[in-house]
């Protein structure tokens, strides 16, 4: 396509000017000779007419002198270019306005036939044979008393006609040519504002479907094309960025594997071997336990992932008490709190406080952030969950005040497997999965959660919930 379409273009637009030229030249010529044919035949048949009526009528009727006339007339075909005769039914000619008038010389049109014409009113031909060249001739009927006394004959060259008819013709090709030149402007700017930026995104696909998803092009175009090309550009580089998170999810789901593997493979190989005694067996078996259930907890969370990306809108909403919830998930930490004797602040508006949302998903959103703020928090720290509502809509607040997040980190932390350099040391079981989690869930309840965070201060997480109809009647 990338090859033809322009030389298909170009073909048609030759074939347009070929044809084009082709009927002007044929079909030009003859139109404008008819044209001129049947104006001068009118112009002579209208004068033939008021001859007929005035001087060639008082003529036969002995009114006005042949001289008189033939004066008039020489007049009229001076100024009209034409050959005027007055004719007798009998072929004689009485007045020819190309000759001196001489009554004493007789002068015969051989075998004139005044119904040569038909139905016609002129005819193109020698007039019988009078003239050498064809002659466009139109007679007109001399009558008085009802009798047709003689004929009224005009006669005007052919061959001037045609000269008429060839300059204009010639005008009509000047035209024609003038105009396809001048049309090859639509040429330019289909090859300007559509074929190049057509190329351009031909190329762009070709370069695409190699795999070059990085390759980049522009388009200076505000119409449909270079709306085209942003949307092509677009989703190359969507694409290219999806390829981008498949390799560096491959790579972080094969090193969060690897390692946990490799510690098993270990220490059940030096248990084997008898580098590590029997007495202390038990202790490494414990380690072994751990790093399974890392490998459980990291399987769980991709299952989870893969769920919510498949059918992240097929939600159970229901209307639940969130207070409730937020205060039975804050009791379940209470063992991980007494080790790093943290206290968690449970700040919460009213004592039932409904919303529409699917209550497991939110359990696992409270319980992930609740996880993390103990994590990451010193010793002796509080941790703060609140609940606010405003305009029909509940909020809720996970605060701590551990080691915080870098600035530079704050757009990453809800990548798969992002782990901050900061809590890399603190976050030695973390799948770096669980805020991937958290985020997938709250947008697909087509709400929003927002980070706050400095770095050795503390963060606050906070999204939004949808207050529930039987919590609207209640307030």
């Amino acid at each position: 396509m990338k090859k033809t379409l322009y030389l298909k273009f170009l073909l048609a637009y030759l074939i347009f000017g070929i044809f084009g030229f082709i009927v002007v030249c044929t079909f030009s010529p003859g139109m404008v000779r008819d044209h001129y044919v049947k104006d001068y035949a009118e112009r002579f048949r209208s004068e033939g007419n008021l001859i007929a009526n005035t001087y060639a009528s008082e003529l036969y009727n002995s009114e006005v002198s042949l001289d008189t006339v033939k004066d008039q007339l020489d007049a009229l075909s001076l100024y009209m270019d034409a050959s005027i005769k007055i004719i007798n039914p009998s072929g004689r000619v009485i007045l020819d306005t190309d000759k001196a008038l001489d009554v004493e010389k007789i002068v015969y049109v051989d075998n004139f036939d005044s119904t040569v014409a038909g139905n016609s009113y002129y005819t193109i031909d020698r007039f019988f044979d009078t003239f050498d060249k064809q002659v466009l001739t139109v007679m007109v009927p001399i009558n008085s008393n009802f009798k047709v006394k003689g004929y009224v004959v005009f006669h005007y060259p052919m061959d001037k006609i045609e000269e008429l008819s060839n300059q204009l013709t010639g005008i009509f090709l000047l035209t024609f040519v003038v105009l396809f030149l001048l049309s090859m402007i639509i040429l330019i700017f289909f090859t300007e504002i559509v074929y190049v930026p057509l190329r351009k995104i031909t190329h762009a696909t070709e370069q695409y479907a190699s795999g070059n998803m990085h390759y980049e092009f522009t388009v200076d175009s505000d119409d449909e094309i270079g709306y085209l090309a942003a949307c092509l550009n677009y989703m190359a580089n969507e694409i290219a960025r999806a390829e981008d998170d498949q390799k560096k999810f491959v790579a972080n789901v094969s090193h969060d594997f690897r390692s946990p593997l490799t510690s098993i493979k270990g220490y059940l190989e030096a248990m084997l071997d008898g580098t590590i005694p029997p007495e202390m067996h038990e202790k490494y078996l414990g380690i072994v336990l751990n790093e399974t259930e890392r490998l459980t907890k990291l399987t769980n969370s991709l299952l989870t992932l893969n769920n919510l990306n498949t059918k992240g809108m097929l939600l159970e909403k229901t209307d639940f008490d969130i207070n409730n919830v937020i205060r039975g998930i804050a009791a379940s930490f209470e063992g991980s709190c007494l080790k790093k004797k943290i206290a968690i602040e449970v700040i919460l508006t009213g004592e039932e406080m409904y919303v529409n949302a699917d209550v497991e998903k939110i359990k696992q959103v409270i319980y992930n952030l609740l996880d993390n703020a103990i994590k990451f928090s010193h010793h002796n720290s509080v941790i703060t969950i609140e609940t606010t509502e405003k305009k029909n809509k509940i909020f809720v607040s996970v605060k701590d005040t551990g080691i915080g997040i870098p600035k530079d980190d704050l757009k990453l932390i809800w990548d798969r497997f992002y782990k901050s350099d900061l809590s890399r040391g603190k976050d030695k079981k973390g799948t770096g999965l669980g805020l991937s989690i958290v985020k997938e869930i709250i947008n697909s309840h087509n709400e929003n959660i927002n980070v706050i965070s400095t770095e050795g201060v503390g963060t606050e997480f906070v999204f939004s919930l949808p207050m529930s109809k039987h919590q609207k009647k209640e307030d």
